[in-house]
């Protein structure tokens, strides 16, 4: 006994005539009259009595519609019931991002893909690269910002889009915090506050490589892993930090952020922003926000 036989059995049931029940099903009578026997053979019993004028209930029919009715109505509350939990997933864009993406980029676009698509909901989940990358692999994010590692994981598709603005963050009591900019050469013996390695490479890699190319070496006053973290120390006077822009926009109260001026190092530019997604997958409302962020990239570019 299957589904099928028990939707064949309560559509004859209803119609009390093969022929038009086979056309309301899409079958061909002989076919639907093979799904009746197979039916009734399983139970052991006939639903069905049939001459070649007329069909009728037995009594055993009778009771078997009853709960035949009770069962399919069942599964198909069942059915609907994942149908709209699926929906309403497929209807919820879950996006990733760093730090500094989650302060400046994704609000501006979510600001605009809403307005596009204002019955598209999201959810935003801030944190690491190297944690973000897992969730995307496992489902659980449709899209994360991110500072891509040198290799990618094959299921995964990439990105590039701009470079993000490195500023210096500095207490307002700091003799430099009156400047509109400062050079790396202006830092030399400063204290610095750098993210871990392993945690935050591109960061960590920026502020070592931006004294190196100077002729200086960093002094490294304290590691940290949060930016939020990194500049409630610089507050507190701990140190300095070179910073991607948009942390500017972490409140933090007693602190400058100074434009840093690389002057044509090789090692500038080298906080790159990629937004990154799982192969293979059909979504419509993440193809949407990506459409529309190339459309907007050079605008949020400049803002980087």
């Amino acid at each position: 006994m299957d589904l099928n036989q028990l939707r064949c059995f309560v559509s004859v049931a209803d119609e009390l005539h093969f022929g038009r029940a086979a056309q309301k099903l899409g079958l061909l009578p002989a076919s639907l009259s093979r799904h009746i026997r197979l039916l009734e053979e399983s139970l052991g019993t006939r639903l069905m009595a049939r001459t070649t004028r007329s069909v009728s209930l037995t009594e055993d029919g009778l009771v078997f519609l009853e709960g035949a009715r009770e069962i399919l109505a069942k599964t198909e509350a069942l059915q609907q019931r994942f149908h709209t939990s699926r929906q309403a997933r497929a209807d919820v864009l879950r996006i990733g991002a760093i730090d500094s993406a989650a302060a400046g980029l994704v609000p501006m676009l979510l600001h605009d893909f809403r307005q596009e698509c204002p019955n598209v909901s999201t959810q935003l989940s801030e944190d690491k690269t190297i944690r973000l990358i897992p969730k995307l692999l496992s489902g659980s994010l449709d899209l994360a910002f991110i500072r891509a590692p040198d290799i990618v994981d094959p299921k995964l598709k990439t990105m590039f889009l701009f470079h993000e603005t490195a500023v210096v963050a500095m207490s307002e009591n700091h003799r430099l915090a009156s400047r509109t900019s400062v050079r790396i050469e202006d830092l030399a013996d400063e204290p610095l506050i750098v993210p871990e390695r392993r945690s935050r490479p591109h960061s960590h890699d920026l502020t070592m490589k931006l004294f190196i190319e100077a002729g200086l070496q960093a002094r490294v006053a304290q590691l940290a892993e949060e930016k939020q973290t990194i500049v409630n120390l610089v507050a507190a006077e701990i140190g300095l930090a070179i910073v991607p822009q948009w942390t500017s926009r972490l409140a933090v109260s007693g602190v400058r952020y100074i434009a840093l001026d690389m002057g044509g190092t090789a090692a500038m530019n080298k906080l790159p922003l990629s937004v990154a997604w799982l192969k293979g997958v059909r979504d419509p409302g993440r193809d949407r926000i990506l459409a529309m962020l190339q459309d907007k990239l050079a605008h949020y570019a400049e803002l980087a």
